[in-house]
């Protein structure tokens, strides 16, 4: 990879100015902005985030030691208090560069879908009112999307999405058509005059199509059910909610509500996210189902599911939950789904109160694994426990419980109520979910079986590229997010070591960024604030390189020595060792230490490593 330099730019504002400082980081050769790079205040433990355009602000009077910490740079320290009005430069770090990310190739496309850029973040989504008529015969759509917003600045274009292949037949704003521009799958929208920063506006998106089948789940398809019923549905994480409706395909900004109208064959039966408030008969043999979003919701987890459905219900708490099963499942699905309750008590527990009320719970049957989309599961698991039949983590836990259920479930938590900002962040929705699995098995067999089914989750893992993807781009990050952010998190809780604390955390995490789109630098920031403790050079390492810390150990006749060999310099993450149920912390640096051992015992010396996700390694 060319030699890169980062330029830091800090501009002062003005004493006068709620901006305070404004730091900018550039490439010094391409001039790009540098998104994605953490400015670090060990004094508090504060980490914040370079936006899009590569620019983060501090306030006036926010005046300590920093750190840069950029994926591929060298980390460097400064004083803000020197450093206002001048130049710094950061040079690339090669011993910070993953091969495998460094060779992955992205598109104009990818960009335009995954960056936050100014012809989105010119507006705020307020509602959607979708209104869709599925031809099931003919595999046609025909919709309209009354899209609501403000803008945020004055402008005279916004960024919309709608696959390619769809067909736009207007776009009308105050009832007249206007110009647009199509871009890959994307929609630039001219309006005819300047729209006005903290005004609302409204436009209806008129489209129609043939939608085209794509992403691991198909994006929208049709199918049959085994009795040759037609079964169509939507999952879109990955190729994007816009292979099949119009709208601002990206997961920083949601709408604040939503009203999803779905019209088909009157002898079918849509079940979509939020409560059913009305179901309309719409000319001869077509009924359409009126579904209310009363919740922020992600684009891909806005969902159809078509079928010949039966309903049943359960009590719990002051919400409904429902399902819809296809009629040859009922029975299988009333004895399976008992599951739901317990583990809406668990969940409930440790991660409060369920974030979607008003609209209930939904577990929905499908002809595919399962997704989580908000307020209606979908659950494709045979109705067996484990994953697909298989003992997911290998331990012998997996099969006790209906895998599909727990984690899809687990993510009207993580995913669906905190929502990670961007694509490269996706670990805040899978390793959150992950360790919610675990959270599960602790809740229902003990916390040995939680740590025998986490660490099970070792042998799927690859360690090949860093838990953080590349930044606004349409790219989810690898598979390593699921069950090394879960490790990840199961260390953090051995590091604090009270599980009174680490509890209360989790639940306060869970009700603090409820709603909210949030990135990796607001979880770090949460979590070292709320300890009292700077963990942010071990978040570093866990979430910026795929090699975990290494321990290095030497062993005598009496003495072990031991120190940490990582990417991070000053890597200070405590671990327990010693004779097996009689653990202590040692505290590891980057220089040997010495620990002295009776002879006797030191073959029974080790390290916790069911605990802490680590690496140890015996050099001579």
């Amino acid at each position: 990879m060319r030699k890169l330099l980062i330029i830091l730019i800090i501009i002062f504002i003005g004493c006068n100015s709620n901006r305070g400082h404004v730091i900018k980081l550039v490439d010094e050769v391409s001039r790009a902005p540098v998104e994605g790079a953490w400015i670090h205040f060990p004094g508090d433990g504060t980490v914040l985030r370079s936006n899009i355009s590569g620019e983060f602000e501090i306030s006036s009077n926010q005046e300590s030691e920093i750190e840069i910490i950029s994926k591929y740079h060298k980390t460097e320290s400064f004083n803000l208090r020197n450093i206002i009005g001048q130049t710094i430069e950061l040079a690339i770090d090669s011993g910070r560069i993953n091969v495998n990310e460094a060779n992955l190739i992205f598109s104009e496309a990818d960009t335009l879908i995954g960056s936050y850029n100014e012809l989105r973040s010119n507006n705020d989504l307020l509602h959607y009112d979708l209104d869709v008529k599925v031809d099931i015969n003919n595999k046609f759509i025909v919709g309209k999307n009354t899209i609501q917003f403000k803008m945020l600045e004055d402008a005279q274009a916004i960024q919309l999405d709608l696959h390619k292949n769809l067909a736009i037949d207007s776009i009308i704003f105050r009832q007249d058509k206007i110009d647009y521009k199509r871009l890959h799958n994307s929609v630039i929208l001219d309006f005819p005059q300047q729209l006005t920063k903290d005004k609302e506006y409204s436009i209806d998106f008129h489209y129609s199509g043939y939608p085209q089948e794509t992403g691991r789940f198909g994006g929208i398809v049709f199918q049959e059910d085994s009795l040759g019923n037609p079964w169509i549905f939507t999952a879109c994480q990955g190729p994007g909610a816009n292979v099949w409706w119009p709208n601002k395909d990206q997961q920083f900004d949601e709408p604040d509500s939503m009203l999803l109208s779905v019209t088909v064959p009157d002898n079918l039966f849509d079940v979509s996210n939020g409560h059913l408030i009305a179901i309309e008969d719409v000319d001869d043999d077509w009924k359409k189902y009126i579904w209310k979003i009363s919740y922020p919701i992600n684009n891909y987890c806005v969902a159809l599911n078509i079928g010949n459905y039966v309903h049943f219900s359960d009590n719990y708490g002051d919400f409904p939950i429902d399902y819809y099963v296809l009629p040859y499942n009922l029975e299988k699905a009333k004895k399976h789904f008992k599951q739901v309750v317990p583990m809406l008590q668990c969940y409930e527990k440790h991660f409060g109160d369920y974030p979607f009320p008003k609209d209930g719970f939904k577990l929905i049957d499908v002809p595919y694994s399962g997704m989580e989309h908000q307020t209606a599961v979908s659950y494709g698991n045979g109705y067996i426990n484990g994953y697909l039949g298989r003992d997911w983590t290998g331990v012998g836990i997996s099969p006790k419980f209906d895998f599909i259920i727990i984690h899809e479930s687990g993510h009207e938590w993580f995913g669906n109520s905190i929502t990670a900002a961007d694509d490269s962040d996706a670990w805040i929705h899978e390793g959150w979910t992950t360790y919610a699995e675990a959270v599960y098995v602790e809740c229902m067999w003990g916390y040995q079986d939680a740590l025998k089914y986490l660490n099970g989750y070792k042998d799927l893992m690859y360690n090949r590229e860093p838990i953080l993807g590349p930044t606004s781009v349409n790219h989810w990050p690898n598979r390593d997010m699921y069950f090394k952010g879960a490790l990840f998190l199961n260390a953090l809780r051995s590091i604090i070591d009270d599980d009174e604390k680490w509890w209360s955390m989790v639940y306060d995490y869970s009700h603090h960024f409820r709603g909210k789109n949030i990135y990796t630098t607001d979880v770090i920031t949460y979590i070292n604030q709320y300890f009292d403790k700077d963990l942010t050079k071990i978040f570093e390492q866990y979430l910026m390189f795929a090699e975990l810390p290494n321990l290095q150990l030497k062993y005598f006749e009496d003495e072990i020595q031991y120190r940490w060999k990582t990417k991070v310099k000053d890597f200070n993450m405590p671990i327990k060792a010693g004779l097996q149920n009689n653990y202590e912390f040692i505290y590891p640096t980057s220089v040997w230490q010495s620990l002295l051992i009776d002879s006797n015992g030191i073959d029974l010396w080790q390290v916790d490593t069911d605990r802490f996700y680590i690496d140890v390694e015996i050099v001579d």
